[in-house]
């Protein structure tokens, strides 16, 4: 069975050009969503991976309709894949129930890896060269030496809980715990 999903990106915009695209291809039945590619929650989506079964075909008009990057829709094709649904595209002729659509799939997403690959070690070149200038990476820590000092000088007071202390220097209770592991009871051992 061939089952389309059709999306258009505003309600403004109609899918009937999508629609007709899917009937003329065969498709038994239709989900219509009007949503932003960038929307990783679509109920539509969701409902036709739903009712779709092994050996049946997903078809959409154009890649882009079901999915914005190429890593989200390497991931949704191998989960169909996985469950036995084959996947076309129309407008790109790309059908994975063929071994010449098999193919394509799989070096889009051997391209998709390579440019991960690519960016991991852009990223890890940077950061390296940052650090032979004395540079150091992440976020500066939330709370300073005096931050520290002064949530200590706070904590001595039996009467001010550490949720007040957090709240008082902007931060969770879990970052002060992390900076005074044992919370109150550090004070008394005198760390």
């Amino acid at each position: 069975m061939l089952v389309g999903y059709a999306r258009v990106s505003t309600q403004d915009q109609k899918p009937h050009l999508q629609t007709d695209a899917l009937k003329s291809a065969g498709c038994e039945k239709i989900f219509e969503e009007k949503a932003s590619g960038a929307q990783r929650d679509r109920p539509e989506l969701k409902a036709a991976l739903d009712y779709i079964r092994a050996g049946d075909t997903l078809v959409v008009w154009k890649l882009d309709r079901l999915a914005r990057s190429l890593k989200q829709l390497i991931e949704t094709i191998e989960d169909m894949e996985d469950r036995g649904i084959g996947f076309k595209s129309l407008t790109e002729n790309i059908d994975t129930t063929t071994s010449g659509g098999k193919l394509i799939f799989h070096i889009f997403a051997s391209l998709s890896e390579f440019e991960r690959s690519i960016i991991r070690e852009r990223t890890r070149a940077g950061l390296d060269a940052a650090r032979a200038r004395g540079k150091k990476g992440g976020r500066p820590p939330s709370l300073t030496k005096k931050d520290i000092q002064a949530a200590k000088a706070m904590l001595a007071d039996p009467e001010i809980t550490v949720e007040e202390v957090a709240a008082r220097l902007k931060v969770a209770p879990s970052t002060l715990y992390r900076h005074m592991p044992g919370g109150r009871g550090s004070l008394k051992e005198g760390t």
